[in-house]
């Protein structure tokens, strides 16, 4: 900031963000009405094709979110209030949980105890051969699900039992409506979407150490577009509080902080990887023994 303060004008809200999050939630409803008296077979498909694109994309506007990127800091409650809203399409509770403990990952980034984006020792101890770590790509959301339970549990606030309701109004209403069908679609196109997917990438492209001594990974593909540009991962933990629009423009006018690091071209490629590499495996993170004060959400 101090060589570019122009970087500064880039910390405001994104109320695009708002639009397309409208238009995500509406063309899920289009396509839970859609499905309802396809074939199974069918179902599936577009659940894999079209819905997982969507709600993996969703889980990155949701992220969005949590930065209060929608209307800005000075309106965090109606981020909140947004982030539940954008969260009915995935058909299972997750963005006010996710919005707490992603703070502590931005905060305290490897923190033993603290950071849940850190897998468990049994992850790194169980899933260490190529078909294991193939079957954990294939899990992951079950671990994203269980893991904060299991190294930092915390209170249930008010706002997570409003999410929740929310969304089982929501999960009835559609089975209501449209029936079962459109129901398997909603919770297997969000399952598809962040496990054996190439979206997916991106879990690992951040923070696995491919290479020693470099924690975090930038990805400067077109999957961005789908993805709010979650994959200009430096500049993001750099600028949390910059939206995922801006970041290209903070790689461009900071170029000489970002373009020599190592970055990657394909997250299908990381998947691949991270599955043939015997060198890496879910203990490739960097964890730190925090000292002092830690303050959570």
């Amino acid at each position: 900031l101090a060589k570019h303060p122009e970087i500064k004008a880039l910390m405001k809200p994104d109320y695009n963000l708002i639009w397309v999050v409208v238009l995500m939630v509406l063309a899920q409803l289009t396509a839970f009405y859609l499905v309802k008296d396809l074939d199974w077979k069918w179902v599936v498909f577009w659940a894999y094709v079209f819905g997982s694109c969507i709600s993996h994309s969703m889980t990155l506007a949701i992220h969005e979110i949590s930065h209060n990127s929608a209307f800005g800091n000075c309106k965090a409650m109606w981020n909140r209030w947004f982030g539940i809203f954008a969260n009915l399409p995935l058909g299972l509770p997750y963005s006010i949980s996710f919005k707490r403990y992603h703070m502590d990952h931005h905060r305290y980034l490897g923190g033993d105890g603290i950071d849940v984006d850190i897998p468990t020792n049994f992850e790194g101890w169980f899933f260490c051969t190529r078909f294991r770590k193939f079957i954990w790509i294939v899990l992951q959301p079950f671990f994203y699900a269980i893991r904060p339970l299991c190294i930092n549990p915390k209170p249930i606030s008010r706002l997570e039992i409003i999410n929740l309701l929310a969304q089982l109004a929501f999960d009835v209403v559609i089975y209501y409506l449209w029936g079962v069908k459109s129901i398997f679609y909603m919770l297997a196109g969000s399952v598809l979407g962040l496990g054996l997917h190439p979206i997916s990438g991106h879990f690992i492209a951040e923070h696995y150490m491919f290479l020693k001594g470099h924690e975090t990974y930038s990805y400067y593909g077109p999957l961005n577009l789908l993805t709010f540009n979650v994959g200009y991962h430096n500049e993001h933990h750099d600028f949390p509080n910059i939206p995922g629009k801006s970041l290209p423009l903070v790689k461009k006018i900071a170029a000489e902080y970002y373009d020599h690091l190592p970055q990657y071209n394909s997250w299908i490629k990381v998947l691949y990887d991270f599955v043939m590499d015997d060198t890496i495996s879910p203990y490739s993170r960097m964890k730190r023994q925090l000292k002092g004060e830690v303050k959570q959400d």
